[in-house]
């Protein structure tokens, strides 16, 4: 419930930040957030489900927690991986300095 809240409220400031033709990075913020917080939920739902969670095999389909959890992978890859999302914030919100290049 907090973790939604605190999103809402990204949200709102990125909003603002929109209305006003300033283009913030709360966009990435908020990215990171809504990914793990899907991510935690998709793992939530197969937990609740218990053993049935990890049924599957031929002729099986999916059920809506299993759906959820598979998907919710793609959640922390899609839009830029949380580790592009982790740099972005880092250098440009908070000023830090660029990853040293490997």
């Amino acid at each position: 419930w907090v973790d939604l809240k605190v999103m809402r409220y990204t949200a709102l400031d990125t909003l603002r930040s929109a209305r006003d033709g300033t283009p913030g990075l709360e966009a990435s913020v908020s990215k990171l957030q809504w990914a793990n917080w899907h991510r935690d939920l998709g793992e939530l739902a197969v937990d609740v489900a218990g053993l049935a969670g990890m049924v599957t095999g031929d002729g099986y389909e999916l059920d809506a927690a299993q759906s959820l959890f598979l998907f919710t992978r793609s959640d922390t890859i899609y839009g830029g991986s949380n580790e592009v999302q982790r740099n972005i914030i880092a250098e440009r919100l908070l000023g830090l300095p660029r990853e040293a290049r490997r």
